[in-house]
C-alpha cells in the first residue's frame, strides 16, 4: 500500500512550504488510486489526481468542498456526510453511501468506516483500510475514537490529526453540549502506545506546526514518541510512504 500525501494543511490561514493545501491523501495499491478527502482548495483538480474513487471522511470545507465542481469518479461517504453534501452537483449514481462498521471494497482495497467525535454538525468517520494483509488507520479529525480497540487492531500505521501537539482544542457544542475539536498528537501517541501501533504519521497541521520551527516540533514529537515506544513523522506535501 503507497500513500501519497498531496496535502497536510488542517483548515488554518496560515501555510508553509511544506504543508500549502488541505489535507488530502492518496492510497494507492496495485496501480489503482482512492483519493482520501478532497478540500475547497482542490477544487478542479480531481482529473489531474485522477484517482478511481474519492472517499471522505466528514462534510468539513477542508475536507469535502471540492466536490462543489463535482468528480469524475464515484464518491463515498456515510449518510450523515452527504447529508451535508446534498446539493453538491454530483449524479446519484456517483454518490456512493459507506455504513460504518460495515468493510466495504474499493478499487482493490477494504475500507471500513469508524465513527469519532470531532463535530456534531458535519459528523466524522476515520477509516480503517486494507490492502494485501496491511492495514492502516486514517483520522484527520479527531478528539476520540469510538471502537478505537478494533480500529487500531494489528494496523502497522495510524495517520492522525495534527491541529494540536499537546494541548487539546476541545470545547462544548452551545447546542447538545457534545465536546467538539481535536484532541492532542500526545494523546493519539498514546492511543498508539495502548494498542501497539508502531508508528504514526502526523498530517491535517494546524498552526503549532505550520508556524512554528519544524525541527523544533520535530524534536519534541520525537521525545513524546519515544517515552511511549512509538515512532512519529510529520507528512509533508507531496511525501511519499510504502506501507508492507
Amino acid at each position: 500500500m503507497k500513500l501519497t500525501f498531496l496535502g497536510t494543511r488542517g483548515y488554518i490561514e496560515p501555510w508553509s512550504l511544506h504543508h500549502r493545501r488541505h489535507t488530502s491523501t492518496l492510497v494507492g495499491y496495485r496501480g489503482r488510486s482512492v483519493l482520501l478527502d478532497y478540500g475547497e482548495d482542490w477544487r478542479g483538480k480531481a482529473e489531474e489526481i485522477a484517482p478511481r474513487a474519492i472517499v471522505i471522511t466528514h462534510a468539513h470545507p477542508d475536507h469535502a468542498f471540492g466536490l462543489r465542481a463535482g468528480a469524475p469518479c464515484p464518491v463515498y461517504a456515510t449518510r450523515q456526510a452527504w447529508e451535508g453534501l446534498k446539493h453538491f452537483p454530483l449524479p446519484p449514481d456517483r454518490r456512493r453511501v459507506i455504513r460504518p462498521r460495515n468493510s466495504t471494497r474499493i478499487e482493490g482495497m477494504w475500507f471500513e468506516a469508524f465513527p469519532v467525535v470531532h463535530s456534531t454538525r458535519a459528523p466524522a468517520v476515520g477509516y480503517r483500510i486494507t490492502a494485501g494483509g496491511v492495514s492502516i488507520f486514517y483520522v484527520p479529525d479527531v478528539v476520540r475514537i469510538h471502537h478505537v480497540r478494533e480500529a487500531f487492531s494489528r494496523i502497522r500505521v495510524y495517520v492522525g490529526d495534527g491541529a494540536t501537539v499537546d494541548r487539546p482544542l476541545v470545547r462544548r457544542d452551545k447546542r447538545t453540549g457534545a465536546a467538539i475539536g481535536h484532541t492532542s498528537i500526545a494523546t493519539q501517541l498514546g492511543w498508539c502506545a495502548r494498542h501497539n501501533v508502531p508508528r504514526m504519521i502526523v498530517t491535517h497541521c494546524g498552526s503549532a506546526i505550520v508556524r512554528s520551527d519544524e525541527k523544533r516540533v520535530k524534536a519534541k514529537l520525537r521525545l513524546l514518541a519515544e517515552k511511549r515506544g512509538v515512532e512519529v513523522e510529520i507528512a509533508r506535501d507531496g511525501m511519499e510512504c510504502v506501507v508492507r
